[in-house]
C-alpha cells in the first residue's frame, strides 16, 4: 500500500446546501468528483485546527442511508482518509448508519467529526441523487462558515491524496487497516439503541405491546429499518411485521422516501381501514424526519413539536422540564402559543438544522423541530425521526390516549395553526429567482395593504441573528403576515438536485372548537389565492398548482 499523489481539475457548482452536497448520481459518477470534494474537506479541516494537528490522530465516523453509491463512495473516502492523517474510522456496518445515528456515535465516542452519505428524503438508485456532508465535534452539520471554505477549496483544489490499497470489508465487524490508519466496523444500531433507553420508558412500552397494543412503522426500503426492527420488534416485543419496508434498498425499492401523505400513501391508506392498527409512523432514506398517523388522522410536524413541548414532562429523558424551543422560520406558530403558556423561551431561526445546533450546545433549548417532518432534542444535534416515533408511543402511553385524541386536546386548549406546504418542483431558476426578487421588491408597498378582512402587519425577508454567536443569517424567506395571525411565507428550497424549488407556506389560527375540523386545504384556499396575487405563482412557473401540498 502506498499514498498517491494524483492531479486533478476543479468542477463547478460544489457548494454545499442547506444538508450537504446533492447531486444526481452520474453527476458524482464523474471521475474525481467525490474525491475532489472530499480532498477539499480534509484541506479545510487540516489547515484550520487551531492546534496545527488538524486530522491527524483523529477519529472520524462515517456511514450513510445504503442509497446506491454508498458502498463505492465509502471504499474511496477510506483511502482518502488514510492518505490525509486521519487514525481512526469507526464505520457502520456495511457502510450503513442513519444520520441521527451518526450523531449519537459522533458525541459517544467523542470523536472530531464525522460525514454522511446521504441525499435524506430524495429518490434513490442510478436515476436519483447522491449526497455527503460533514458533522462536526457536536455531532450536528458544520457550520456555514466551514461549509463555504470547503466550497471555495473545491475552485482551487490541483491534487488529491488517495491509499491505492484494497477496498475492506466493510460487512464484517471488527478492525482492519488502510495504511496507518485503523478502521473499525460497528454495529450501526448499538449507540443508538443505548440512547435511547436512556430517554424512554422501555418497560412501559414492552407492556403497552404485551397488552395487544398496535402499529405500524413504514421504513420506505431506507435506513430507519434496521434501527426499527432491533428497537421496536427486537428490544420491545411489538409483533414481527410492525416494521414494513425494512430492509434498506439502493433504490429505496421504488419509493420516494419521503415521508408525507403523498409519498407515504401505502401507510396512509393502511391507517384509514376499518382493522388499521392503534399507531403508524413513517420515516425517510436517512431516518431524521418522520410522520406520525393515527386512524385515519395525520399529524402536521408543526402540531407535533408543539404537543410534544407541551406533554415533554411525561416523557422519562425530559422530566426535569424543558431550557427552551426551537423552530425553522416557515415552522407553524403553534408551537409559541405553547412555549408562552409554560413560559419557555421559544426561538425562531432559519432553515436548516444546523442553526439549532448553536442554541442546544448552549443550553438554550432543549426541543425543536422544522416543518419537512423533522422534530428532535438535545439527545443529538440532528432531527430523529425514530427518537419522535419513540416520543408519541411513550406518550399514548404515559396517558392511555389516542394520537387523534391528544391532537384535538391540544387544539382545544391552544387553538389550531392550520398549516399547509405547497412545494412548485422543477420551477426554472430564473424564473424562481426572478419572482423571489420581485417579491423582495415590492415588501414596501405590501405593508399594510388590506386583503380582503386582513390587513398586512409585517413584510419583510427574513433575517437571523444568533443569540450565541452573533452571526447574521440574510435573505432566509419573504414573510406577509397579518393581524390576525395569519402568515404567508415564500422561499426557496435547498435541497433539490434538479431546478429550483418554490416553497410556499400558509397558516391562519382558529380558536374556535367548532370551525378546528375543517379540510386544510379549504380553510387555507384564501391565502393560497392571496398568494397567487402577489408573487403570480402560476403565470410564472407555468404551474396551475403546486407539486406537492401537504
Amino acid at each position: 500500500m502506498t499514498i498517491q499523489t494524483t492531479p486533478t481539475q476543479a468542477f463547478a457548482g460544489q457548494r454545499p446546501g442547506t444538508s450537504g452536497l446533492r447531486k444526481k448520481v452520474s453527476v458524482f459518477l464523474q471521475p474525481n468528483y467525490l474525491e475532489n470534494f472530499v480532498q477539499s474537506l480534509f484541506d479545510v479541516l487540516n489547515a484550520s485546527a487551531p492546534d496545527g494537528l488538524g486530522l491527524h490522530g483523529q477519529t472520524l465516523v462515517l456511514g450513510g442511508d445504503g442509497r446506491y453509491h454508498n458502498r463505492v463512495a465509502v471504499q474511496t473516502i477510506l483511502k482518502l482518509a488514510a492518505a490525509n492523517g486521519v487514525r481512526r474510522v469507526l464505520l457502520g456496518q456495511g457502510g450503513i448508519l442513519s444520520t441521527p445515528a451518526v450523531s449519537a456515535v459522533i458525541r459517544a465516542r467523542e470523536a472530531f467529526g464525522g460525514i454522511v452519505l446521504s441525499a435524506s428524503h430524495n429518490p434513490g438508485g442510478p436515476d436519483g441523487d447522491f449526497g455527503i456532508k460533514y458533522n462536526a465535534s457536536n455531532g450536528g452539520p458544520a457550520t456555514e462558515t466551514l461549509t463555504e471554505a470547503v466550497y471555495a477549496r473545491t475552485q482551487t483544489v490541483t491534487q488529491i491524496n488517495i491509499s491505492d490499497a484494497p477496498d475492506l470489508a466493510i460487512d464484517t465487524l471488527g478492525v482492519q487497516q488502510i495504511e496507518t490508519m485503523q478502521v473499525e466496523v460497528i454495529d450501526p444500531v448499538a449507540d443508538y439503541a443505548a440512547l435511547m433507553r436512556e430517554l424512554f420508558d422501555f418497560d412501559l412500552l414492552r407492556g403497552m405491546f404485551a397488552r395487544g397494543f398496535t402499529m405500524r412503522v413504514d421504513a420506505m426500503n431506507a435506513v430507519g429499518g434496521p434501527y426499527a426492527k432491533e428497537i421496536l420488534e427486537g428490544e420491545l416485543g411489538a409483533p414481527v411485521g410492525t416494521v414494513v419496508n425494512a430492509t434498506p434498498l439502493p433504490d429505496f425499492g421504488g419509493l420516494h422516501p419521503d415521508p408525507n401523505p403523498v409519498n407515504a400513501e401505502n401507510l396512509i391508506s393502511h391507517m384509514a381501514r376499518s382493522d388499521a392498527p392503534d399507531f403508524g409512523a413513517a420515516m425517510d432514506g436517512d431516518a431524521d424526519r418522520n410522520m406520525v398517523v393515527g386512524r385515519n388522522f395525520v399529524v402536521t410536524p408543526s402540531d407535533s413539536l408543539a404537543l410534544m413541548t407541551a406533554h415533554a414532562k411525561l416523557i422519562p429523558g425530559y422530566k426535569a422540564g424543558l431550557l427552551g424551543v426551537a423552530r425553522s422560520m416557515p415552522t407553524s406558530a403553534a408551537v409559541d402559543r405553547v412555549a408562552r403558556a409554560l413560559g419557555l423561551p421559544c426561538f425562531e431561526t432559519p432553515t436548516g438544522w444546523k442553526f439549532f445546533g448553536n442554541l442546544l450546545d448552549a443550553g438554550r433549548v432543549t426541543l425543536c423541530g422544522e416543518e419537512s417532518y423533522g422534530t428532535g432534542s438535545s439527545h443529538v444535534r440532528e432531527k430523529d425521526g425514530l427518537w419522535a416515533i419513540l416520543f408519541w408511543l411513550n406518550l399514548q402511553g404515559a396517558t392511555g390516549r389516542s394520537v387523534e385524541s391528544l391532537v384535538h386536546e391540544h387544539w382545544r386548549t391552544y387553538g389550531r395553526n392550520y398549516y399547509t406546504r405547497h412545494d412548485y418542483e422543477g420551477v426554472a431558476v430564473d424564473a424562481a429567482n426572478g419572482l423571489m426578487a420581485d417579491l423582495r421588491a415590492a415588501l414596501p408597498g405590501l405593508l399594510g395593504r388590506i386583503f380582503g378582512s386582513r390587513c398586512v402587519v409585517l413584510a419583510d425577508d427574513f433575517a437571523y441573528n444568533d443569540p450565541v454567536d452573533a452571526s447574521v443569517s440574510k435573505a432566509q424567506g419573504v414573510r406577509l403576515i397579518f393581524d390576525d395571525g395569519a402568515r404567508v411565507i415564500f422561499r426557496l428550497s435547498g435541497t433539490g438536485t434538479e431546478g429550483a424549488t418554490l416553497r410556499l407556506y400558509l397558516e391562519s389560527y382558529e380558536a374556535d372548537p367548532a370551525r378546528q375540523d375543517i379540510p386544510v386545504q379549504s380553510a387555507l384556499a384564501d391565502l393560497a389565492a392571496l398568494a397567487d396575487q402577489v408573487a403570480g405563482i402560476a403565470r410564472r412557473t407555468g404551474m396551475s398548482g403546486p407539486s406537492v401540498a401537504t
